[in-house]
């Protein structure tokens, strides 16, 4: 599906993978609202679970769109790492929340 958009004199081009790629990029973004609102709501700086299976979904959506859509080595890079991290932070908080319920048993 090739869908041509007229964007400033020039044609932009829609395809799956450009779906794909802006639906990573809009999960990757909108984690930072998430973050923002449980922030908001708790009156202090707070990352919910949530803002870190955002983080890797994202991540790995942007980086099967550079790998296989794009093929540019940049966003290749760029989203290498990221994933680490969450699955790190997301490990980090269940070993706390399991280690929690361990405690008050």
């Amino acid at each position: 599906m090739d869908i041509p958009l007229p964007f400033l004199d020039q044609s932009l081009v829609l395809t799956w993978w450009k779906i794909w790629g802006y639906a990573g990029t809009f999960m990757f973004t909108g984690r930072w609202f998430v973050q923002m609102h449980y922030s908001k709501k708790a009156g202090r700086p707070v990352l919910p679970i949530v803002y870190w299976i955002m983080s890797l979904f994202g991540s790995f959506m942007l980086f099967t769109y550079f790998v296989f859509g794009k093929n540019d080595s940049v966003g290749i890079l760029a989203n290498l790492f990221p994933p680490v991290v969450a699955v790190y932070n997301l490990w980090l908080e269940l070993s706390h929340r399991k280690k929690q319920q361990g405690e008050q048993l």
